[in-house]
């Protein structure tokens, strides 16, 4: 691996806090950070290089996997941060940058690669791109890499996404943007494409001739906690489906890549999204079900509704959950209805892709005074408990043909010989390799935001259009049930509400 910086603009914010330098700290003890290497964080806030470090020894403690309490390893890891006070919004202060960087790279002999991670708000995407732009550390050359990480919101819209990809192209190339989305460094979601395409027994059943329906859902049992200014202006639909859930659904259904490399993989999620049927504007209301968390009292503690929550309008009509159907039109998949399902204040922390198989064509053991059997799945948990559950029919012992449910499951955290990184931490390794593959790229991007913009348009323009109420420690809506096609169908829901004396998740 080459030598490097990494430069973190929002350096004093929570996400390098809790995540960024925690997991480099998880690389550093494994030994996967290259033998040259530092880490430049820059902020607004006024810190020296000690007290950014003293800071950051406390999220270490907090949140990193690996063992924190070995004091001189821990002491030889933060040698490596080094703290830079700018105002990120004045073009001038990047000279400084680019002084800093120069020093460092003398003294850490990390050949001017730079990595640049973006831990900003949005409203800085395409500031700091252009002020690196203009002092010319965007420049590959030489052998020399340059490289940029955002985070999500990538756009706002159709209309914006567009506009930042233009101006992110503008002065970095596609190949040295990386655009990152948590949910696919998680190892589950990684393992989608091992199980597939890796497993005889698997790929030959992944279509419509076997599949009934696909269902996806994450789910949160926090509120919006102290966010509510932002995330009124944001939503379920934009904070959860255009990119986590519809990347879940981008591995589920792609096609098996030619290579296991980066662009084959990236090209068949592309296609998957642009084969996803379009909601017209006036299907809205059939295909799309949003509502909003109400009051409850769960296990006797009082939860505010999301009306009540600090930062948010008495008559706000953002969702806080979203249940949707759609297809998929190509060869593998016409005709299978796909599922999501996202939502705050629900029963419990969970998200996970669903395989739900076809019937059997003819009951041969169904007991008319029970329900129908359920059709057998394949349950995929990404988080948390990741793992892989398998539902099926077997006989139970005794007289007759009774047919009860059993599961045949594995759990990664069963592998207790076996370390299984965070998903920073994986996609921190990627970029900094030069690896893409999990990354999303400015197509998918576009062509994801494409098929949600006429939702987005109608919730807009058609005041008509309800958002249900649901009580906080619930499923969401009940109108979500009746999105579910056929009688013997619903949604699975692997927990007890949190009104209930306690919370079981199987799996």
């Amino acid at each position: 691996m080459k030598p490097g910086i990494l430069v973190i603009f929002g350096a004093s914010g929570d996400l390098t806090y809790r995540k960024l330098i925690p997991s480099l700290y998880d690389l550093f003890c494994q030994g996967q950070l290259p033998d040259c290497f530092c880490v430049l964080g820059v902020a607004r806030s006024e810190m020296s290089d000690e007290s950014f470090r003293e800071k950051m020894r406390e999220g270490v403690k907090s949140f990193s996997l690996k063992e924190s309490k070995n004091t001189e390893k821990l002491d030889e890891f933060l040698k490596l941060l080094h703290y830079l006070p700018i105002d990120t919004a004045v073009k001038e202060e990047y000279e400084k940058v680019k002084i800093k960087l120069e020093a460092l790279d003398g003294q850490c002999k990390t050949g001017g690669n730079y990595l640049f991670y973006l831990s900003t708000p949005p409203s800085l995407y395409e500031t700091i791109p252009t002020f690196l732009s203009a002092y010319k550390l965007n420049k590959q050359e030489n052998g020399v890499y340059r490289r940029l990480i955002i985070e999500k919101p990538f756009g706002y819209d159709i209309e914006t996404a567009v506009h930042l990809n233009k101006v992110l192209r503008d002065h970095f190339h596609e190949d040295q943007i990386y655009r990152i989305d948590h949910y696919l460094g998680k190892e589950t979601v990684q393992n989608m494409l091992v199980l597939r395409f890796g497993n005889g027994i698997f790929e030959p059943l992944w279509n419509r001739n076997y599949i009934h329906h696909v269902e996806i859902t994450a789910a949160e049992s926090i509120g919006v906690e102290d966010r509510g200014g932002y995330y009124d202006n944001s939503g379920a639909m934009r904070d959860m489906i255009q990119n986590h859930l519809l990347q879940l659904v981008g591995f589920t259904a792609m096609e098996p890549p030619s290579i296991v490399e980066a662009t084959s993989i990236r090209n068949e999620v592309l296609k998957v999204f642009q084969a996803l049927r379009p909601i017209k504007e006036e299907e809205v209301d059939q295909y799309v079900i949003r509502g909003q968390y109400g009051s409850s009292h769960i296990r006797g503690e009082y939860k505010e509704g999301y009306r009540e929550e600090k930062g948010v309008p008495e008559d706000s009509r953002t969702e806080t959950f979203v249940a949707m159907k759609f297809f998929i039109d190509n060869w593998r998949w016409g005709g299978v209805p796909f599922y999501l399902r996202t939502g705050k204040r629900l029963p419990t922390r969970v998200t996970e892709i669903v395989i739900h198989f076809k019937e059997t064509p003819h009951r041969l053991f169904a007991d008319p005074t029970k329900p129908v059997n359920p059709n057998n799945q394949l349950v995929i948990r990404i988080q948390p408990d990741e793992g892989i559950l398998m539902k099926f029919g077997l006989k139970m012992p005794g007289a007759g043909f009774e047919v009860n449910t059993v599961n045949m499951d594995f759990h990664y955290s069963n592998l207790s010989d076996v370390y299984v990184p965070s998903a920073y931490e994986r996609l921190l390794l990627d970029a900094m390799m030069g690896d893409p593959t999990l990354y999303i790229r400015g197509d998918a991007v576009e062509a994801a935001w494409n098929f949600v913009n006429p939702i987005q348009k109608a919730w807009k323009n058609n005041p008509d259009i309800p958002v249900y109420g649901y009580p906080a420690g619930t499923w969401g809506p009940e109108n979500a049930d009746n999105l579910i096609s056929g009688a013997t169908h619903t949604w699975r829901y692997p927990c007890k509400n949190l009104a209930d004396d306690g919370v079981y998740c199987e799996l």
